[in-house]
Order: structure tokens, then sequence, then C-alpha cells
């Protein structure tokens, strides 16, 4: 029987799903970012998605990155900062295609459904973006 995974209501606060095993997301460029695995990718099988759950505290941030697939981010609870400017909240669902580049933090604290369908790469920005825990003017 294929293996099933349940979460009970994922849209509580990321910060109390504490049934889950979160780890601290150590690579160069991010800051206590933590990340729970709902699947990883299994390259003996050709497949290199990647489906995880991201815990960004107040302050928080990954590296800047370009995405070599699709990308989807379900905002579960918090505030999510894109580096263009943006800001998402919970409910709203950002899809980004291969070849777009960004920076995601957390001002507030945020809880993300994170779903790779490649990896993505590090990079540098070629253009300003908005500095970490920076709120976007109105």
């Amino acid at each position: 029987m294929p293996d099933v995974s349940y979460i009970a209501n994922a849209f509580r606060s990321g910060f109390e799903l504490n049934d889950l095993e979160w780890v601290a997301w150590s690579e160069p460029g991010r800051i206590g970012v933590e990340h729970h695995v709902l699947w990883a990718p299994e390259e003996s099988e050709g497949e290199d998605s990647v489906g995880l759950l991201l815990r960004f505290p107040p302050g928080a941030h990954g590296d800047f990155h370009e995405h070599l697939g699709h990308e989807l981010m379900l905002v579960l609870d918090g505030v999510l900062d894109h580096s263009d400017g943006i800001s998402y909240v919970k409910g709203d669902l950002v899809v980004e295609g291969p070849g777009t580049e960004h920076q995601m933090s957390s001002r507030t604290g945020c809880t993300v459904l994170a779903i790779r369908t490649r990896p993505a790469a590090a990079r540098e920005p070629k253009k300003p973006v908005r500095a970490v825990g920076i709120t976007a003017a109105p």
C-alpha cells in the first residue's frame, strides 16, 4: 500500500504544528528557516520534485535563488515577504515558473506549503530587491 500522510488542520498557526518534526534549514544564505519534508526527490526513480512545509520565525529568510522548474507556495499562516516587494498573507497561493528568481522572508513569521517540480539554484540578484525584513512602501 502506498504511504499516506495526514496533517490535521494545516491552516492553524504553523507555530502550533508541534507534532511535526521541524529541522533547521542550514544552507548558505538561509537564516532561521525550518522545514518539514512531506516528500523528497527519488533520484533513482528520476523524480526531483519536493514537497515541504516551511516555517519562518519573524526575521527569518531563505537564500536568493532561481527556480529551474515551477514552485507553488501556499501561505498557511502569517505573512510571507517576497523580494520583489509583494507580501502574501494566509490563504494566498503563489505559483512561479522556471527562471523566476527571488528571496523569501517574513517580518512577522509565517508557515508555507512549498512544492517544487525541480530544484532551485543559488543566485546573486541582478537588480535591486527588497531587503530582508523591510516592509514594502504602501
